[in-house]
């Protein structure tokens, strides 16, 4: 199996334009921050979780040209608005999209995408299946996804674990029973927005909190805001099997 991290980073504590700090001033290629979103390719399946706005930059900085089916989290902006881009793969594939998500998740994809589910569809609009999926696992091309269910302050989202890989974006809550589904895997990516309280994320102190009582082998943050800091400072800090993710980071299980 091998991750790759499209995107690290969040809309979220975004300065101005113009900023001269020292995160905006980093020549650190690190501290550059798209859109979250990961890519996993395993026994002849690739699949995105989440597309942001920056999905299209991401698919041709990486040079995708396959994509089998899109994992979706919840419903928030910068986790489905690129999602139009998918038409490329379509053409490329000749066959429509499959797009994985909640019921709330997958209302909200037809109403901002409405012209994709017209009965009289506009010539070129993105070809997408869409699947309804709950807290129970289910088949993708013969490999079980384990959905994660996780809190966004009121906002139920659904976290992946795909084999020993496990994925929590857009959290400040993991159930015990969560928990339960997330023994035994070996790398965990977990949402660390901050430094400071945040209402509806995991800072990251509590994101080291939440690693430690999960105790997989390796852990990554992600959805990282520009106000954590610096990546090689914050980097520092962490410890033993406890890193930043940054993107276009490959991990391979």
């Amino acid at each position: 199996m091998k991750i790759t991290f499209l995107g690290t980073g969040t809309s979220q504590g975004v300065p101005v334009i113009g900023c001269r700090c020292a995160v905006c001033t980093s020549l650190d290629y690190r501290d550059k921050r798209l859109r979250v979103s990961v890519l996993i390719e395993t026994d002849g399946l690739s699949v995105v979780i989440d597309t942001g706005p920056d999905f299209r930059q991401q698919m041709l900085r990486e040079g995708i040209s396959k994509l089998n089916a899109v994992l979706l989290t919840h419903s928030h902006k910068d986790h489905i608005a690129g999602l139009d881009d998918v038409r490329a793969f379509n053409y490329l594939q000749k066959t429509n999209m499959p797009v994985y998500g909640s019921r709330p998740t997958l209302q909200q994809v037809k109403q901002e995408f409405y012209y994709a589910f017209s009965d009289e569809k506009y010539p070129g609009t993105p070809q997408i299946d869409l699947f309804e999926i709950d807290e129970s696992e289910f088949l993708l091309q013969g490999i079980k996804i384990v959905p994660l269910p996780v809190k966004h302050l009121h906002m139920p989202v659904l976290g992946f674990r795909l084999g020993d890989f496990s994925y929590i974006t857009d959290a400040n809550f993991i159930p015990d029973e969560t928990v339960k589904k997330l023994q035994g895997t070996k790398v965990l990516v977990l949402n660390a927005l901050q430094q400071e309280a945040h209402p509806s994320h995991f800072t990251l102190e509590q994101a080291l909190a939440q690693a430690q009582r999960i105790q997989a082998p390796q852990t990554y943050f992600t959805h990282i805001s520009h106000k954590m800091g610096l990546h090689q400072a914050v980097s520092r800090v962490l410890p033993e099997g406890i890193a930043l993710a940054y993107d276009g980071l490959s991990v391979t299980l």
